[in-house]
């Protein structure tokens, strides 16, 4: 399978699939428990993500756009959370109530991210639920590994399920830090990859 780097034009079913691939996540589940208000907010949610890899032409996807990688260049978090003050009321547009429980996930995310090195940052990995466990993100995720070993630059992901965990120690991602610990929610495990 050849990875294609995403467009604009593919952000609604993009965001559909990872709407649907993230319906039952531990992490959504915390941000929005009701699984009505969540089926309805998170194709918004993942549009916003969306535009901001799609901006820095981050975001692979296949042919199908039945699975997607999300994922920041190096520099680009840094930029990113210039704009924080911006994308927060972009998300408390979508999310309403349920955006304070994403400033606190966002808060602790900011606290726990490693600087002063230049690094991907691979934010959301999604496969529509039709289509998962058949190698799909695998030969997405070896793509972007080989471009990131030939830029010989450092990668970093938080894992938040324990297959998400799985697979970044099977590309050579060890922990870092300390684990991420949302209140009364999951628990997110920061992970880097130097280039090998």
């Amino acid at each position: 399978m050849t990875a294609i780097l995403a467009s604009s034009a593919d952000t609604e079913i993009l965001a559909k699939m990872l709407a649907e691939a993230f319906q039952e996540d531990a992490l959504t589940r915390w941000i929005t428990p009701d699984d009505d208000r969540r089926a309805t907010i998170l194709p918004a949610f993942f549009r916003e993500h969306l535009d901001i890899s799609l901006r820095y032409l981050g975001v692979h996807t296949n042919a199908d756009r039945d699975a997607a990688l999300l994922f920041l260049p190096p520099g680009a978090w840094e930029e990113t959370e210039t704009r924080a003050e911006e994308l927060a009321t972009r998300f408390t547009d979508i999310l309403g109530r349920e955006a304070e429980a994403m400033a606190t996930i966002s808060g602790l995310q900011t606290v726990h991210h490693p600087t002063g090195r230049p690094h991907y940052y691979l934010a959301f990995a999604g496969v529509s639920p039709s289509n998962q466990r058949n190698g799909t993100m695998t030969a997405l995720f070896e793509n972007l590994i080989a471009r990131i070993d030939s830029e010989r630059v450092a990668a970093y992901l938080e894992a938040s399920s324990a297959g998400g965990l799985a697979m970044a120690q099977r590309y050579g991602f060890l922990p870092v830090g300390t684990a991420i610990e949302i209140p009364d929610g999951p628990t997110l495990r920061p992970m880097w990859r130097e280039p090998q």
